[in-house]
């Protein structure tokens, strides 16, 4: 899975840890994104299967269907 999600192509970022003494070491930051089968918020006969957020789902741009 390349986690990004289908909606709003998030996906992973990079950044760096910074200590102290200002050593930086790269680490990342992953979208939470699941698996699941779902159509789109204005188009109920649809459905579609892939990765999406949880910011997707949370704001009613996708429809969960079972």
């Amino acid at each position: 899975m390349a986690r990004i999600c289908s909606v709003c192509n998030k996906c992973p970022q990079v950044g760096y840890l910074v200590s102290h003494a200002k050593n930086r070491t790269k680490r990342w930051v992953y979208p939470n994104v699941h698996k699941i089968r779902f159509s789109l918020a204005g188009k109920p006969d649809k459905v579609k299967r892939g990765a999406v957020c949880t910011k997707c789902l949370k704001a009613g741009k996708v429809e969960k269907v079972l």
